[in-house]
């Protein structure tokens, strides 16, 4: 689990304020409804996360470990450990995402001691779910697909009840050994570091590579290895995903947003812009207030 988080996108859960907030995407060739940018590029959450793989392949990576799941299969990510999940043009999933105090019950509670040792553990960052021992929890997770599409009038307490069943699942199937962060994994959080603190700058690889002190074929490496991408690409969808927030979130002119997030030419943004989403700035910014 990375101590430097705070130099990652902090992915907030879009029902956040509501009073269930138990957010499901689903996910099909690359595209999260509902609409939940910055999901593709290094972020973190406070809330804990499920993954079930309906149909293809998806694959996850934290800064350590790459994982990758077949339909059938799935996947636990803690809360705070930063991770993405790369585009899949045949990947098709569901991601259930929610607050860890679903699973206490009630304040004071002896589960919450329970709760505690799996959730928030830096050792236990990430954990799949495959047919070959974690039965249990993948048939709760299929259950909890099956619920989207029939939301009842019972569906919260369906929900609660199965969360629970399904955390009891991970508590009796969890690995003892503890995984303890590599070389390249602290390599990674200075590129990392560095990207967030500059990404409105220009960037050259020889500047990101002395971030971490190591040669330019050394970071190449440690990206290709990470996060299956090179440094420009990273960087590229790290400025998108911010300026997708700041579409989002202000009024600011869509010259300004560019310059902000590392743009120096507005019809280049655009161009890199309605690559990642199918639309221009402009567009986006209207669809996502038209949808509030």
């Amino acid at each position: 689990m990375s101590t430097a988080r705070e130099s990652f996108i902090n992915s907030v859960n879009l029902r956040a304020e509501s009073d269930f907030p138990y957010l499901v995407l689903d996910v099909a060739a690359g595209r999260a409804h509902p609409r939940n940018p910055g999901f593709q590029v290094m972020h973190w959450h406070e809330d804990l996360q499920f993954i079930y793989v309906l149909e293809g392949r998806v694959q996850l990576r934290t800064l350590d470990t790459a994982l990758a799941l077949s339909a059938g299969e799935g996947c636990f990510i803690n809360r705070d450990v930063v991770h993405h999940v790369a585009h899949s043009t045949d990947g098709h999933y569901k991601s259930f995402i929610f607050p860890a105090y679903f699973l206490e019950f009630y304040p004071g509670s002896p589960a919450r001691e329970l709760v505690s040792r799996i959730v928030g553990q830096p050792q236990l960052p990430l954990l799949a779910l495959r047919p070959d021992g974690q039965d249990a929890a993948l048939a709760v997770l299929a259950r909890l697909a099956a619920l989207e599409a029939d939301r009842g009038p019972l569906y919260p307490y369906q929900v609660l009840s199965a969360l629970s069943a399904l955390y009891l699942a991970l508590l009796q199937g969890a690995p003892a050994k503890a995984s303890q962060p590599s070389p390249v994994s602290e390599r990674m959080q200075a590129f990392l570091r560095y990207i967030a603190a500059h990404f409105a700058q220009e960037i050259t690889l020889d500047q990101l590579s002395r971030s971490a002190n190591v040669s330019k074929s050394e970071c190449l490496r440690c990206f290709r290895l990470s996060m299956g991408t090179t440094p420009y690409r990273y960087l590229l969808e790290y400025r998108l995903s911010r300026a997708e927030a700041l579409l989002r979130q202000s009024d600011l002119p869509i010259g300004e947003i560019a310059s902000r997030v590392g743009f120096h030419q507005v019809s280049h943004f655009g161009k890199c812009f309605r690559q990642r989403t199918g639309c221009s700035p402009r567009e986006y910014r209207r669809r996502g207030r038209g949808a509030l």
